[in-house]
């Protein structure tokens, strides 16, 4: 019985195999990377930012429910928890001035 030689790879066994073409119709385009100046922005999206807060046990775990019964992920919940009472307070109190850059 003769020897096999396996020398080729993988591909001398299967055969070449075509590429298919990718069309260009139908494509999103994708998204203008993201400028990274903070450790903090790796894997954001646009206009998103990583930051930590430290709060209440309880509300914490009563904002997971709510992303949980939502079927929502928990960051969504708090940006519209963010956006609800900016929008509440600048009703109150008139538009949000800018903090002063040292």
């Amino acid at each position: 019985m003769a020897k096999k030689s396996f020398s080729g790879g993988l591909n001398s066994l299967l055969g070449e195999t075509k590429q298919p073409e990718q069309s260009t119709e139908n494509v999103e385009p994708k998204a203008p990377k993201k400028e990274i100046t903070e450790t903090s922005q790796i894997g954001t999206k646009e206009k998103e930012t990583r930051a930590t807060f430290i709060v209440n046990e309880d509300l914490l775990e009563k904002l997971k429910s709510v992303a949980y019964w939502d079927r929502a992920l928990i960051k969504d919940v708090v940006n519209n928890a963010f956006e609800d009472y900016i929008s509440r307070y600048e009703k109150k109190n008139g538009e949000i001035k800018e903090v002063p850059k040292k």
